[in-house]
């Protein structure tokens, strides 16, 4: 009988609002062999800190998927995650060799975390081998390289999903719930911040813009930015921006602090504040009958919130990795909401560019010509 691919696989089988898997002419043997595996297998490309302390535990625990394989540039952690994690060697992979992945059927995901320069490289490649994709935030160092990742999905009939964690979890849900039931009004008015102080070397690739393609405004910035959003239910239509320097021989060539401002077509306004050089951790909601708020907003958690009636948000703390990597899973095999789509990314990579180009011109307000829902869950 002819190699039936997963890929191939996928494209004779229909799932169910039940989940239920309908069978279309194939063997016995090798219909109850698909049905029987209910999770999908991941690989991690690049295991720095966050694969290594946050996604690979996380996978541990998941019940859509699990660590299946990895891909890393480094040859002495191959060993090392092998023996930690019972990966057979053909499921280990190099930058060099990563193409051949194709021809796994282990593998059903590619998680991408690598530096953002490297994103719309390894996100497309992992897009031709038939692999679903998740790329960690941000997307891409620009909305061209968004687009080229977005159509390499499309073209290969592959999911797309970005690693924005939050969406996942429940004390972001409740605020999308506020917003959405219009529970304290209508919004007004957003104040979200997301900053940290860094003080390790200054050689790290997240303060080398060829490899990060910016500073803090595309590693923190984008989680205020994604707060402003969800926490008025809009896009905005436009912003202005202010970029401020106290480090400059740290911080050589990528921005350390920046603020924003706002609009929507609403009327709401939303003021965020991003750094690499103080913590801030918050998002307040100011409604027509009252506000919410989260604090802290974004880290890895337990989160924590407060209303003014009193309510204080209070979630059992699970992984939001192992969330996120489920939701995702669910996506593809259950046809389950995507929560954070490609679209998604490419959205906030706009807001980005235009950030940086108001600052560029001292602080003027640009335009922005996103459509109204566009870049939300689908």
């Amino acid at each position: 009988m002819k190699k039936l691919s997963r890929r191939n696989f996928s494209s004779k089988m229909a799932i169910g609002a039940g989940g239920t898997l309908l069978a279309a002419n194939l063997p016995l043997g090798l219909t109850q062999l698909k049905m029987d595996k209910k999770k999908l297998g991941v690989a991690l490309v690049g295991l720095g800190n966050y694969s290594t302390d946050q996604l690979a535990p996380a996978l541990q625990d998941t019940k859509n998927c699990y660590l299946a394989g990895i891909v890393t540039g480094t040859p002495q952690k191959e060993d090392v995650w092998a023996k930690k994690y019972n990966l057979p060697k053909g499921n280990i992979y190099n930058y060099e060799n990563f193409d051949s992945i194709k021809d796994n059927d282990e593998i059903d995901v590619v998680y991408v975390v690598l530096p953002n320069a490297m994103h719309a490289d390894f996100c497309i490649r992992a897009a031709k081998a038939g692999k679903h994709v998740i790329c960690e935030k941000l997307m891409a160092v620009s909305v061209a390289e968004c687009d080229q990742i977005i159509a390499a999905c499309k073209e290969a009939s592959v999911k797309l999903g970005v690693g924005y964690r939050l969406h996942s979890e429940p004390y972001t849900q409740q605020v999308k719930e506020f917003v959405k039931k219009k529970t304290y009004g209508d919004v007004t008015f957003v104040s979200a911040e997301a900053a940290y102080r860094s003080t390790g070397n200054p050689s790290q690739w997240r303060l080398n813009k060829e490899l990060s393609g910016g500073g803090a405004l595309l590693n923190m910035g984008v989680y205020a930015i994604q707060s402003a959003i969800y926490g008025t239910g809009e896009n905005p239509i436009s912003v202005s921006a202010q970029e401020f320097s106290t480090r400059p021989e740290y911080f050589k060539n990528t921005d350390e602090t920046i603020t924003a401002q706002l609009n929507f077509s609403s009327g709401a306004i939303a003021n965020i504040t991003t750094s690499h050089n103080f913590s801030a951790n918050s998002m307040y909601v100011s409604g027509t009958n009252g506000w919410f708020k989260l604090q802290p907003a974004n880290n890895y958690g337990p989160l924590s919130g407060s209303t003014s009636d009193g309510k204080k948000l209070d979630f059992p703390h699970e992984s939001q990795q192992k969330l996120q990597m489920d939701d995702f899973a669910a996506h593809i095999l259950y046809g389950t909401t995507n929560l954070a789509p490609g679209e998604m990314g490419k959205r906030d990579m706009i807001i980005v560019s235009a950030i940086y180009e108001s600052i560029a011109k001292g602080g003027k307000t640009i335009a922005l010509d996103i459509p109204e829902n566009y870049g939300f869950s689908t």
